[in-house]
C-alpha cells in the first residue's frame, strides 16, 4: 500500500472544503492510506494540480460558482490523461442525472454527511490504488 494518498478538493467556498476535509479525516478508511488534501478554489488551480500529477482522486463542488464542478469534471474527463476518478457534491438528490452527465465516478449531496462522504471516497481510492498497482 502507497505511504498517502492525494485527494484534490474544489471550491470557492472554504466552509465546504473544511466539511470534506473533516468528512474523510485522515483516513477515510481502514484499507486505505491515510489521505492529504490539496485544496483549490479556482479553475485554474484545478486545471494546473491536474498537470502536475500525483492525485489519486478529485472531489468536486457542484455547486461552486462562476465554475461549477460538473463542467470542470466534463472538462477534465475529456483532456486530462488518464484522469483520476472525481466525486461530485451536488446539492440535491434529484441532481445525480447531472452528475452523470459530467462523467463523475461518484456523487454525494450536501452538506456532506461524514459515513456517506467518507465511503465514496474510499471505494474511489481502492479503484485507484488497484489500478495504479
Amino acid at each position: 500500500m502507497q505511504s498517502s494518498a492525494t485527494v484534490l478538493v474544489y471550491s470557492d467556498d472554504a466552509n465546504t472544503r473544511a466539511q470534506v476535509r473533516l468528512a474523510a479525516g485522515r483516513r477515510p478508511a481502514s484499507d486505505v492510506p491515510p489521505v492529504e488534501f490539496l485544496e483549490c478554489a479556482t479553475l485554474p488551480a484545478v486545471l494546473k494540480e491536474l498537470e502536475r500529477g500525483g492525485i489519486d482522486v478529485c472531489v468536486l463542488d457542484g455547486e461552486a460558482a462562476p465554475a461549477g464542478g460538473m463542467g470542470i469534471c466534463r472538462q477534465i474527463k475529456d483532456e486530462v490523461f488518464r484522469c483520476p476518478p472525481v466525486l461530485l457534491l451536488i446539492g440535491r438528490p434529484q441532481d445525480a442525472w447531472l452528475a452523470t452527465w459530467s462523467r463523475a465516478d461518484a456523487a454525494v449531496t450536501l452538506p456532506v454527511e461524514p459515513v456517506e462522504f467518507a465511503d465514496a471516497l474510499a471505494s474511489l481510492l481502492r479503484k485507484r490504488l488497484a489500478v495504479g498497482a
